[in-house]
């Protein structure tokens, strides 16, 4: 039973918080609407100054980032494959998921793709801070998700068992 009614807001670190501002507003196109700043961390009590940016996705869901200006500087993950972790943003269609390719490009930001996973094409960029972004557009339709959800348990089976799905997931990617 799901209790949860959407994202609230996924929280990453940034290098620079007016540097992270400029790419989301004037890359991506989301809408800056709040920055806390605070002298301590209020769950903890610990003294860690920092600057808490947050963009909205979609109403009532954020993208949020940590300035921490008196931390080592941030690095990544050498043990994760760097296409791994990544936020992935839904768009309404293919005409905005090509726009904001071009878009994107435009400001002298690398894009790989459209990817086709069958399910949904993706496009897949960097941010300043070293994270990967995917903007997604559904292109399946109802049967094809309901194989997908069909298919869940028996894949994770094999997965569990084998190491591997074989031929139970390979018909997405061909």
């Amino acid at each position: 039973m799901t209790v949860t009614t959407g994202l609230h807001h996924a929280a990453y670190r940034c290098n620079n918080a007016q540097e992270t501002v400029d790419f989301y507003t004037q890359v991506i196109g989301m809408d800056y609407i709040m920055a806390i700043s605070e002298d301590f961390v209020p769950s903890t009590k610990e003294p860690d100054p920092y600057m808490h940016i947050f963009f909205e996705i979609a109403p009532g869901s954020y993208l949020a980032f940590f300035e921490l200006p008196h931390s080592p500087k941030m690095g990544r993950d050498l043990n994760t494959p760097e296409w791994v972790q990544h936020i992935a943003f839904a768009v309404p269609d293919m005409e905005t998921l090509l726009t904001s390719k071009e878009q994107i490009e435009s400001h002298g930001v690398n894009v790989l793709g459209p990817i086709d996973h069958t399910l949904f094409q993706s496009i897949y960029c960097f941010d300043p801070n070293g994270h990967r972004l995917e903007l997604a557009v559904n292109t399946a339709g109802p049967e094809i998700w309901k194989k997908v959800t069909d298919a869940a348990p028996a894949m994770l089976e094999a997965w569990n068992r084998d190491g591997t799905t074989g031929e139970l997931g390979a018909w997405l990617h061909k």
